[in-house]
């Protein structure tokens, strides 16, 4: 017992700590803690950023809901918030640890009607001049959402996907805010599945531009390499996207407290969403491969041509090196060694069986 309440203390004293931390953010809260805001009727209500007293006055009421965002909490930081709102261990462990896989699970079963826990991968598009190699398309970060009866916590890793602008117009649609944690839990996967839709767009300008580089009168200029970084950079956005499109559907189709039936017209739109990004992606991969292919076939073909004009040219200097040779053996008695137009007449043979040769590899298209 003394080891939990000292335990206890030294988790309220990093709460403070936490939260008295200057923050260049939308609110001055600590390092970790972005905001913390408490809403009535849709409504922000004033709040000093103190959490158990924002959960306090919302349980006391009976009515609303505290949002606390956080950036890239420790252990120790978010234990003080599973301590306060009773989160699950193995929720905060996913919290903490990022590079999770997309998921939404519901924990426990108390008056509260438990926390729903969902993962979304967050995506950003990388914009360079021109695509190397060594270019980033697709950068990802994680956005973990704890949703309870009168409570939302959002933990961010990365350093995209923030939700200040999103609060914001949340804020300025206090009816939609009044239906408590869903709907917010409901913006929040929205606002991810439409970054996925802008990132999948951006996409599609860099495999046209590799589409046209292959199938231009110049295919040599295109890179198989370029080829291989869209096709990974495509499957890191099919992480994000993928394995989310099933819990999303599970909220559409079922109640999951805290998301209630009126709720899950709004999630069918955001599950449409991520179906017409999940074609978009496999559309991408198969007609990368297509190009693949076809930029592979070139460089066959190419590499054939080469070899024929190689050929060909061979066959032609042959003629003159065989008659040189000839004429270079030291024997004494050889064909008009000693005639005064012998050379010249060498030289013209060659000279014909050189041009002969050579019109009729080009005849063939050889040369």
């Amino acid at each position: 017992m003394p080891m939990i309440r000292k335990l206890r203390r030294a988790m309220r004293g990093a709460y403070r700590r936490t939260v008295d931390l200057s923050h260049p953010a939308r609110s001055p809260l600590g390092s970790t803690v972005v905001n913390c805001v408490v809403y009535e009727g849709g409504v922000r209500q004033p709040c000093d950023g103190d959490a158990r007293e924002a959960l306090r006055q919302v349980r006391k009421n009976g009515s609303g809901f505290v949002w606390i965002g956080l950036h890239q909490p420790t252990e120790i930081q978010l234990a003080v918030f599973a301590e306060l709102f009773g989160l699950h261990p193995l929720a905060v462990e996913d919290a903490v640890q990022a590079h999770q896989r997309p998921k939404v699970q519901r924990y426990g079963r108390d008056g509260q009607g438990g926390t729903l826990f969902a993962i979304l991968k967050t995506c950003r598009y990388v914009a360079h001049e021109q695509l190397t190699t060594e270019s980033e398309v697709v950068d990802t970060g994680e956005l973990m959402v704890f949703a309870g009866a009168d409570f939302v916590i959002t933990v961010r890793h990365g350093p995209h996907g923030s939700l200040g602008p999103l609060r914001e117009a949340l804020e300025a649609s206090p009816e939609q805010l009044a239906k408590g944690p869903a709907a917010v839990l409901h913006a929040i996967a929205d606002q991810v599945v439409d970054d996925y839709l802008a990132v999948a767009d951006a996409v599609q300008h860099d495999v046209d531009a590799v589409e046209s580089a292959v199938f231009s009168e110049d295919a040599r200029s295109a890179d198989a390499g370029q080829i291989y970084l869209l096709k990974r950079e495509l499957l890191e956005l099919k992480r994000a996207v993928a394995p989310l499109e099933r819990p999303m559907r599970s909220l559409a189709t079922a109640p999951l407290p805290p998301v209630g039936p009126d709720m899950q017209p709004y999630f069918r739109d955001v599950v449409d969403h991520l179906a017409r990004v999940n074609e978009q992606i496999s559309g991408y991969d198969t007609l990368l491969d297509s190009i693949l292919q076809a930029h592979l076939a070139q460089v066959t073909v190419a590499q054939n041509e080469d070899m024929r004009k190689i050929t060909a040219w061979a066959a032609i200097i042959a003629v003159p090196t065989m008659v040189c040779g000839m004429y270079g053996m030291n024997f004494d008695h050889m064909p008009e060694l000693r005639w005064t137009y012998g050379y010249p007449l060498v030289l013209g043979v060659m000279a014909t069986a050189c041009v002969v040769i050579h019109r009729a590899f080009r005849r063939n298209g050889w040369l």
